[in-house]
């Protein structure tokens, strides 16, 4: 009777063991459901049979298992890269061009409950607004007034991703395709400006000299003197050291009556 006691009695003590192990091995799995840890730069947005809770976070989180379900956002700053889009610009040229936009989200529960998905969201709108914006534009404007369209371009995207729970922070075209055609006479039109400038410049510099020597002209009929001095300056800058000619400048006055006795004994003749 004594062994079959004993035998009874480790039966039931194997078999409570059995069950003890099952329940605290349910009791773990439901416990490691039931605390999330949230790291500082996230968010668990929850929903409780349906229903939105709120955002939690960070740190240590407790939700109700199989009737919580939490949705994770990343609070940090999301670089997309805006695909190449082939855009007619107001004057008629089509160009390439494609841009990056920097975003965040601010508002967890907004950006799951008020869109699907905000990253292909925030993509297509910013494609769309690329296009838009470029294709209002002349081409010159597009290249010189970059910075413009850069923020209206974050101006835009921001406005219409507010509802979302969406910052933008900047937006930047990357890089700007032209036609090979359109090169070529962009290349033609800053090659003609900078002749038409060298033309200006020179036409500036004989008007300058011709008012120089003008003055110049004035002064030297006033005082004679000054024109010889003109010629022995003009004979030293033409002699040199290995010049064998030498210049010597005649007074008209010395040759003016052979010129006068060879005109009359033309006329006579």
């Amino acid at each position: 009777m004594v062994i079959r006691t004993l035998d009874f009695d480790l039966g039931e003590l194997i078999s409570w063991l059995g069950s003890s192990v099952v329940v605290i091995f349910f009791l773990l799995i439901v416990l490691s459901m039931a605390v999330k840890v949230v790291p500082e730069y996230r968010r668990l947005v929850l929903f409780r049979l349906g229903r939105l809770v709120g955002s939690r976070g960070p740190g240590i989180v407790f939700i109700l298992p199989f009737l919580d379900r939490s949705v994770t956002v990343d609070l940090r700053i999301l670089t997309l890269d805006v695909p190449v889009q082939e855009v007619i610009t107001k004057d008629n040229v089509a160009i390439k061009v494609n841009a990056v936009v920097y975003f965040r989200v601010l508002e967890p529960a907004k950006s799951v409950v008020e869109v699907e998905n905000y990253v292909v969201a925030t993509s297509q709108l910013a494609q769309t607004t690329l296009r838009s914006v470029v294709g209002s534009v002349e081409l010159d404007e597009v290249l010189s007034s970059r910075e413009k369209i850069n923020q209206e371009l974050q101006k835009i995207i921001d406005e219409r991703t507010d509802p979302w729970g969406i910052k933008v922070s900047a937006v930047e075209v990357k890089e700007l395709e032209l036609p090979e055609g359109m090169k070529r006479a962009m290349a033609r039109q800053a090659e003609a400006e900078r002749e038409r400038r060298a033309k200006i410049i020179a036409a500036e510099g004989e008007l300058q000299a011709a008012e120089k020597l003008s003055e110049a002209a004035r002064k030297m009929e006033a005082s004679p003197v000054t024109l010889q001095l003109r010629y022995l300056q003009t004979i030293r800058e033409i002699s040199g050291e290995r010049n064998t000619t030498t210049f010597f400048p005649i007074p008209v006055d010395l040759v003016r009556p052979f010129i006068d006795k060879l005109t009359k004994g033309e006329v006579k003749a």
